[in-house]
């Protein structure tokens, strides 16, 4: 069955309209498309909790740099709504610029201190980007979950921020990331990576691993072993963005008493910018 698909906010409206009226379950999935077994992942979890599933395909403007080419994104709309349509997806959501953002629109949606650490630190106004887009989408949809991946955690903490200070009646679940079987996240950029690339890309991952067992033997030294990290990934290969040991509640550097610790990197390996991060819970709790 060929899923139904919306270009413009009314027509979007009205489908969710008529299932809110009959009592369904409606969940979200925000892609950007070039949709990849990850971004399936979450479609399959969102099914496995709602009773109808909304998926968007929109590159956002606002999220990319000065120096990051929006043209060269990939857009592969036939192969994406195909793999939806195998899934059963029961809408999707194909807005252009013009629908999203009105003529001379103005407003965005910034959060705060949490936007500018580690990532929005390399990429300033990214994360008001991913907010701005992120809301005007809720407000369209209207779902009652929104299903996003933990891979960007900075990203996810940030949603979940906004929906919370913004009153949003909708719960944000977050799925795992999902690997290839050597470690490496997936992601639409793998497949910038040569092949020489994509066999050191997996040391990312390892990197987290080695520092979340260093954590669970009892080093509490988070300088130095986050320094230790980005040695040994520089000495692979990778320009390190950042290798950060933090809260996972507010990323704000690790302290000894907090209950969960998320490790974060980001590195360019050529030309590609990977992300990875891994959370580690406190064995004596």
């Amino acid at each position: 069955m060929k899923v139904k698909v919306s270009r413009d906010i009314d027509s979007v409206r009205q489908c969710i309209d008529q299932w809110r009226f009959k009592g369904r379950k409606v969940a979200f999935v925000p892609t950007m498309g070039n949709l990849h077994a990850g971004h399936l992942h979450l479609v399959e979890q969102a099914q496995n909790s709602a009773d109808k599933v909304v998926v968007s395909i929109f590159v956002n403007p606002l999220q990319f740099g000065p120096n990051e080419d929006l043209s060269a994104y990939p857009r592969t709309e036939d192969e994406d709504r195909q793999k939806l349509e195998h899934l059963g997806v029961d809408l999707l959501f194909l807005p252009t610029d013009s629908v999203v953002y009105s003529s001379g629109a103005s407003t965005v949606v910034d959060v705060g201190d949490l936007s500018g650490r580690h990532c929005g630190l390399s990429r300033p106004g990214h994360f008001s980007g991913v907010a701005t887009v992120v809301c005007k989408l809720l407000n369209i949809v209207q779902p009652h979950q929104l299903f996003l991946g933990e891979k960007d955690f900075q990203q996810l903490l940030i949603i979940r921020r906004m929906i919370v200070e913004l009153n949003f009646p909708v719960q944000v679940v977050g799925v795992p990331t999902v690997r290839e079987s050597d470690g490496l996240a997936l992601s639409s950029r793998n497949a910038y990576l040569s092949g020489l690339e994509r066999q050191i890309a997996p040391l990312l991952y390892q990197s987290l691993v080695k520092a979340e067992g260093q954590i669970n033997n009892g080093r509490r030294d988070w300088d130095a072993l986050e320094k230790e990290q980005m040695s040994s990934l520089e000495r692979a290969g990778f320009k390190v963005d950042f290798f950060s040991i933090c809260s996972a509640d507010t990323l704000l550097p690790a302290a000894s008493d907090n209950q969960v610790w998320v490790i974060l990197v980001a590195a360019v390996l050529g030309q590609t910018r990977l992300i990875d991060n891994i959370q580690v819970l406190r064995s004596d709790l």
